[in-house]
């Protein structure tokens, strides 16, 4: 099931009419927590998940958003091997938790799959951007502040690279 942002609104106009302080909803790909702040209104967390995709092959010949954007930047092909991290809502794109504050990560940078690398706002709801996979990161495709589609690269990610010392469990 796909929860869209209109589904939100209506839910959270269920609970203004009712007597309920808290929600908690969990889907197979959104974990969405609603709570009554007293008299300011409502609080929300969420949490959308999405599947890094390894890519098998870089058959592309140029962006994969057929010049939508007008730039290669985010959207252009990611090489053989490496799983690009696409953002879970369309969006802002902010690569650190506030301004002037250093970026969630940079590259080089070792990521876990829960490891944040970013928020995206969508109508003034800040979702995390979680890496999804175990790896390095070897490129940053979008920049601070920038608009980010659902087919979006924010970051390209080795995950071979992700295995040194972890353990022999490691594969």
């Amino acid at each position: 099931m796909d929860l869209t942002p209109d589904d939100v609104r209506d839910v959270l106009h269920a609970l203004d009419s009712s007597g309920l302080d808290e929600l908690h909803l969990e889907l197979a790909d959104l974990t969405l927590t609603v709570r009554r702040e007293g008299a300011s209104g409502w609080t929300a967390e969420q949490q959308v998940l999405r599947r890094p995709v390894v890519e098998g092959h870089s058959g592309h010949e140029g962006p994969t958003d057929s010049g939508r954007s007008g730039h290669e930047g985010p959207s252009a092909a990611v090489a053989e091997g490496m799983v690009a991290v696409h953002p879970p809502l369309l969006g802002t794109f902010y690569r650190a938790p506030k301004p002037g504050a250093a970026p969630f990560v940079e590259v080089g940078d070792l990521v876990t799959e829960d490891t944040v690398v970013g928020i995206v706002e969508t109508m003034k709801m800040m979702t995390p951007v979680h890496a999804g996979v175990r790896g390095t990161v070897v490129e940053v495709r979008a920049g601070n502040g920038e608009f980010a589609d659902t087919d979006a690269v924010l970051l390209v990610v080795d995950p071979a690279s992700g295995t040194a010392g972890l353990g022999e469990g490691a594969s």
